[in-house]
């Protein structure tokens, strides 16, 4: 596999890492407020990703199909939707400020389901990333490796304070700073993993590229919807979250079509 592939791969973990280190220089948890705008920005870079890094590349790549070009993109979409869905109602997980866990009934400790939440937030990112370089390295529907590059780069940037949102709440949960650092790294180990099997079955299923793209889409959408969007419009009412969610819609927008 080519090193810009594994390049590729990497930055978006290299960024959680890092936002994970801030346990060791970071003497509080960030503000709500922080938390909150920062949850915003996230869901505004994933939206943007979505389609423009994934879902109109999937139907240019459908262009031969004519009037049904948006097929594969639209059954795609829901399928990652409903495998997102069904993971959300398996694997147990708990969200920062949720009184009560999801998925199956479990005896996992209180830090391990809320890394297994964030690890579940991560694995769609995964996915997209492993999609876009498959695309590069297997289509032909004029995916670059400036876009592949650009989608990495976005998804690093606001991968940097997931990894603090995730690390500093568990040292506040008792914690060593070095077993926080280790669980935020931990839950981010799961993009270049779902990145690297989606590059893998899409190398052996080339046809099937246009459903990758707007499967991780589906995906992403579905995370935003039903996490990062009620997270940034908890408590006391405030628009903050919402301009943030522009503010990172327009950097991944302007990214993708700047470099891409």
């Amino acid at each position: 596999m080519p090193t810009e592939v594994w390049q590729g791969l990497l930055i978006p973990f290299a960024g959680t890492t890092l936002g994970a280190a801030c346990v060791f220089f970071m003497r509080n948890n960030l503000k709500e407020w922080v938390q909150r705008a920062l949850t915003g920005f996230a869901a505004g870079v994933m939206v943007a990703a979505s389609i423009w890094s994934l879902l109109l590349p999937a139907m240019e790549q459908s262009a031969h199909l004519g009037f049904w070009s948006f097929v594969p993109a639209a059954a795609g979409f829901w399928l990652g939707v409903l495998f997102l869905l069904g993971l959300d109602r398996i694997i147990p997980h708990l969200h920062q400020g949720s009184p009560e866990a999801e998925g199956i009934p479990s005896h996992l400790e209180k830090t391990t389901m809320l890394t297994l939440a964030v690890a579940l937030h991560n694995l769609p990112e995964g996915m997209a990333i492993g999609a876009i370089y498959a695309g590069w390295l297997y289509g032909d529907s004029g995916i670059t490796l400036a876009g592949a590059l650009t989608l990495s780069l976005g998804i690093a940037i606001q991968n940097f304070p997931e990894g603090a949102i995730i690390s500093l709440p568990l040292k506040s949960e008792g914690l060593s700073k070095s077993r926080a650092f280790l669980y935020g790294v931990l839950s981010g180990a799961v993009e270049p993993a779902g990145a690297l099997v989606t590059i893998l079955l899409a190398g052996i299923m080339v046809p099937v590229l246009p459903y990758a793209l707007s499967f991780a889409a589906g995906a992403m959408f579905y995370v935003v919807v039903e996490e990062l969007i009620p997270e940034m419009s908890t408590g006391r009412h405030s628009n903050l979250g919402t301009l943030l969610f522009a503010a990172g819609f327009t950097l991944m927008m302007t990214l993708d079509v700047a470099l891409g």
